[in-house]
């Protein structure tokens, strides 16, 4: 099972990381993380570095594709090269995913025309220019693509997948085994919940 993870600099860390400590622990499962240039590449926060070896042209199939948000997107969705690339790999992969605006690489490239998808709160109006139909869900599956939303709802995604890659037992033992269990001190995580006061800071966090 090869799953490849896309990494540029600006690339938002728990969008990559959380389904990556997901899926890692499939059985069989190896993840690959591909960059433009072999080297080192700079999260979006500004204190995590990671050493990327591989060049994503040099990968010519696999059976996941995960694309992770961040400022990073911008450097995929203007890269006609990596959009190629993308549109490439997608026709022999199992599962194209993306987690937060990473779903606006997989729109840019083309992937989502007509589609019901998500992608962080901050991002409908740019998803929707690319012709995909936002839907205010945590995940969103067509077919064989799959959209998350912001961020945390990579975990979620990584655990739908690894349930239709392998079966819901393995799924919900990967789920045990990382204690994910979340019980947050607040009920303000999306749009629909948080009160107006909260919505404008978290503008001014990003």
């Amino acid at each position: 099972m090869d799953i490849v993870v896309p990494l540029f600099d600006q690339f938002e860390p728990l969008d990559a990381m959380g389904p990556y400590e997901v899926l890692a622990y499939m059985p069989g499962a190896t993840v690959r993380f591909v960059t433009a240039k072999p080297g080192m590449v700079q999260d979006a926060l500004g204190s995590l570095t990671m050493r990327v070896p591989t060049r994503y042209s040099e990968v010519e199939r696999c059976d996941v594709l995960l694309i992770p948000g961040g400022n990073s997107r911008r450097v995929m969705m203007d890269d006609p090269g990596f959009l190629d690339w993308v549109r490439r790999i997608h026709a022999g992969t199992r599962f194209t995913t993306s987690v937060c605006t990473g779903a606006l690489v997989v729109a840019a490239a083309g992937l989502l025309d007509g589609l019901s998808a998500t992608t962080h709160w901050e991002a409908v109006a740019e998803l929707e220019s690319y012709g995909a139909v936002h839907t205010p869900e945590r995940v969103v599956r067509n077919c064989r693509v799959i959209t998350s939303a912001g961020v945390s709802s990579g975990i979620d995604m990584a655990l739908h997948l690894s349930a239709l890659l392998t079966d819901e037992v393995t799924a919900q033992a990967i789920q045990l085994c990382t204690e994910y269990d979340p019980q947050p001190p607040f009920d303000t995580g999306s749009v629909a919940k948080a009160p107006a006061e909260v919505l404008e800071r978290a503008k001014t966090l990003g």
